[in-house]
């Protein structure tokens, strides 16, 4: 995974080095979506099958995404989480977890709720608690198990409010899991990597 993170890092410097070199504006209407349609695809592509293990791998990939916001002229002197906030954006460890639950979301209640009952277990009491999703939390034997898609996404799910789970449709839960994770509080996060600065 190490190996995956390097690599796609290297792929999304090698773009931003190609935008800089090539767009003399740095106006934040023609780097944003430049780097967002060219840049961001590499360090997020399937990640949910390669997520990052370890600490310095999500801090190679979030390093990409400080370089891309630093390119936009008038947010050079802002520290990382200000310029995400005022260009409306996550942290890439924010929309990992954004794409882990919406995978769980279309695996548990979507298109995809067939192949749901093969990677999550259910609980085997019918009592519920929470919001509602009465998921198994896996045991694992190796540290490296926790980070399995099927076992790191059920915490996730059990803590997300009620009117998030309850979304009728993929959209409906989208919309509202952007607005829990903008005001997330109920999961730890990692340091954010910015000078006396955490990511809430």
């Amino acid at each position: 995974m190490s190996q995956q993170c390097a690599l796609a890092a290297q792929e999304a410097n090698h773009t931003l080095d190609c935008i800089k070199s090539s767009m003399a504006s740095r106006a934040r209407e023609v780097i944003l979506p430049l780097c967002w349609a060219l840049g961001t695809p590499h360090p997020e592509s399937c990640i949910q099958l390669w997520s990052p293990q370890h600490g310095k791998d999500m801090e190679l990939l979030e390093w990409v995404q400080r370089r891309a916001t630093k390119m936009i002229r008038g947010l050079e002197h802002l520290c990382c989480e200000e310029r995400l906030r005022e260009l409306g954006l996550f942290s890439l460890e924010k929309r990992g977890l954004r794409g882990d639950l919406i995978a769980a979301f279309q695996y548990l209640k979507g298109a995809y709720r067939k192949d749901g009952d093969r990677i999550f277990s259910r609980a085997c009491s019918d009592r519920t608690r929470g919001n509602g999703f009465n998921l198994k939390e896996g045991k694992f034997r190796l540290a490296i198990q926790k980070k399995y898609f099927a076992l790191r996404v059920v915490k996730l799910l059990h803590r997300l409010p009620r009117e998030v789970v309850d979304a009728s449709s993929p959209e409906r839960f989208k919309a509202r899991l952007d607005g829990a994770l903008r005001n997330l509080v109920w999961l730890k996060m990692s340091p954010a990597h910015c000078r006396g600065g955490r990511i809430r």
